[in-house]
């Protein structure tokens, strides 16, 4: 293999110098054997994901975007991802194996790091189609007992006690998410600002239990999973660069918004005849996670959901107003941003009147 050998990046416009990787993964991970040849998986991931190709073995290697990005101080960190699911093996939260992280950005032009290759299914559509009713069913109670499990593991014993802030969760991302909203306002959202005043006034007593903290993944969702290649079983969690620590109630309601989102653009299940299909209804599915976590009665819990779904739906809508502005700016002007962009005020219709129901 030549020392020009590069394999192309058309996420960024960079490429990545594969002898040079195939230098340093020789000294640093044991067992590795060239000669490599690199492959970028589709997708939008923030942070690329390739495939590495050896004789003898196949790797998994994401990196922070390339070096013509500008990236804010805190995102991307890979070495964050890396972390947890480091410090996961072997709790029962499925996890890829993590073989070396480079920090050296000298290597290839950005940090990264290299994990075992599982292979399995990513299902995108949340409708499961193709499936009979029972495997639907048994796919839906997979993920909830996964992400129960996550939510169960003991950060102290684990080493992740300052993998994030503790303590008054919902008030920071409230907080987080109107600072964020209002720096990226583009039409005014009457929704969102009665929003920002709604929600930290309306804290359920549980949404201020500071005792209840755990490891939160962020973006739980069915195509963030990857599952046997036959079975319903989840034999990998992916995407890990939202994960810190936080309030499980947060994770698992923003987990549980597919029940109140039509399908398309958000991939939601909100109108399909759910008993058909086989997938459980969202009672069941609440009742489920409070008999596996034990953290909440689930009458309790389901008299305060309004709460947790206007809260995750006025996040949601934060995030896209954030495109919206970006779109506005000329700094992302595809027709799928766009889209994403004008989900913003639905959104936030949405969650107001998830807090009507709860008035």
């Amino acid at each position: 293999m030549s020392e020009s050998t590069a394999a192309p990046d058309h996420t960024t416009g960079h490429a990545i110098d594969t002898a040079a990787l195939q230098r340093w993964l020789s000294a640093h991970l044991p067992g590795f054997a060239g000669p490599l040849s690199v492959e970028k998986f589709p997708g939008g991931q923030s942070n690329p994901t390739y495939r590495l190709v050896t004789p003898a073995r196949t790797y998994v290697m994401r990196t922070k975007p390339g070096p013509a990005a500008k990236l804010l101080p805190s995102a991307h960190a890979i070495e964050r991802e890396f972390r947890v699911m480091q410090a996961l093996a072997g709790t029962g939260v499925p996890v890829a194996r993590m073989h070396v992280l480079c920090e050296d950005e000298s290597v290839i032009g950005r940090a990264f790091y290299v994990m075992e290759c599982v292979e399995g299914r990513v299902l995108w559509d949340q409708s499961l189609p193709g499936m009979t009713p029972q495997q639907r069913r048994a796919h839906y109670l997979e993920m909830n007992r996964v992400l129960a499990t996550l939510h169960r593991v003991d950060v102290q014993a684990v080493g992740l006690a300052d993998y994030g802030k503790a303590g008054n969760y919902f008030e920071r991302q409230i907080a987080r998410w109107s600072k964020q909203y209002v720096a990226s306002i583009t039409e005014p959202i009457p929704e969102m600002d009665a929003l920002m005043a709604w929600l930290p006034a309306h804290l359920p007593p549980q949404a201020r239990d500071e005792s209840l903290v755990s490891i939160v993944h962020g973006d739980y969702r069915l195509d963030n999973l990857m599952f046997h290649p036959h079975e319903p079983r989840i034999v990998a969690v992916l995407d890990w660069e939202l994960s810190t620590l936080g309030h499980p109630l947060a994770d698992f309601s923003y987990h549980c918004m597919s029940w109140h989102i039509a399908p398309g653009a958000f991939r939601g299940i909100a109108g399909l005849d759910l008993a058909a299909l086989g997938i459980p209804s969202e009672d069941e599915y609440i009742e489920r996670y409070c008999e596996q976590t034990g953290f909440a009665d689930p009458q309790a819990l389901r008299r305060d959901w309004p709460f947790y779904l206007a809260y995750n739906a006025f996040r949601l809508a934060a995030i896209l107003q954030g495109i919206a502005k970006r779109v506005e700016l000329g700094i992302a002007s595809s027709a799928q941003a766009r889209q994403s962009a004008a989900g913003a005020r639905p959104l936030a219709q949405l969650a107001w009147r998830f807090a009507q129901q709860a008035a």
